[in-house]
Order: C-alpha cells, then sequence, then structure tokens
C-alpha cells in the first residue's frame, strides 16, 4: 500500500509542474505598475484569478496556492482513473495558460517547446508509475 502512495504523489508532478510554470510565468510577465499597486494593470485570463488580481497584488498568490492544495488533494484522492483525467487536464490547460505569455512574447517555437516538455513529463511520470505500481503488484 505504502508504495502506491508514493506512485499517487509521483504521477502530482506533471500537473504541478504545468502549474509552476504557467504562474511563474504570469508573475514575471505581469507590468511593473501592477506590482507598485496598480491594480487596474492586472493581466489574468482566468476570470476568478483577474478578480483577485484586481482586489489585491497578493490575489495571484492566494489563487494559486488554493490551485496548488486542489490539484495535490484531487490527484491523489480522486480514483485513478479519474485522477490520471484530471492531472492531464491541469497540464493541457496550464501548458495553454503558459503557451499565451510565452508565444506572445518569445514566439511560436518557445510555446511549442513549453507543450511538448509538459507531455514529455505527462508521460514519463506515467510510465514510471505504472513499472512502479505493477512492480508490487
Amino acid at each position: 500500500m505504502r508504495k502506491n502512495k508514493a506512485a499517487k504523489l509521483i504521477c502530482l508532478i506533471p500537473a504541478l509542474f504545468a502549474s509552476i510554470l504557467d504562474i511563474t510565468v504570469t508573475i514575471v510577465h505581469q507590468d511593473p505598475e501592477y506590482w507598485q499597486g496598480n491594480l487596474s494593470k492586472a493581466n489574468e485570463g482566468n476570470p476568478l484569478g483577474a478578480v483577485l488580481m484586481a482586489n489585491s497584488v497578493y490575489g495571484l498568490f492566494l489563487i494559486s496556492g488554493i490551485w496548488i492544495a486542489i490539484i495535490i488533494v484531487a490527484g491523489y484522492y480522486l480514483p485513478r482513473l479519474v485522477s490520471r483525467i484530471f492531472i492531464l487536464f491541469v497540464v493541457i490547460a496550464h501548458s495553454y495558460g503558459a503557451s499565451t505569455w510565452i508565444s506572445s512574447r518569445y514566439g511560436f517555437w518557445w510555446a511549442m517547446l513549453v507543450i511538448f516538455t509538459n507531455a514529455l513529463i505527462y508521460v514519463l511520470v506515467e510510465e514510471r508509475a505504472k513499472a512502479r505500481s505493477s512492480e508490487f503488484s
């Protein structure tokens, strides 16, 4: 049983990586005026995140912390198939989110590299978790 818990935790890596990458890119590319208190300069595609950011410079950090906690809890406790679907959804959603920042500033190929990297991490982690689970069956 302990080994299955470790495998479930390992499976969270792609979703957490993609989320943290997207959050980091969002933070880095906010207008400097936003960080100086001009909340009208908030730039966020997620409607809930946009509302929180428009009310406080800490809004992005608040929603990010809550979202990371949701990923961990849902990804760990949902049944395996549902968890895999949820984690893949998170990887795709955050790949898209990060790509909107990256493609407009660094170009198409950098965005594709981010998406490819997230896909690669997802597949490698899934394969590793599958191999780890079969070792202990």
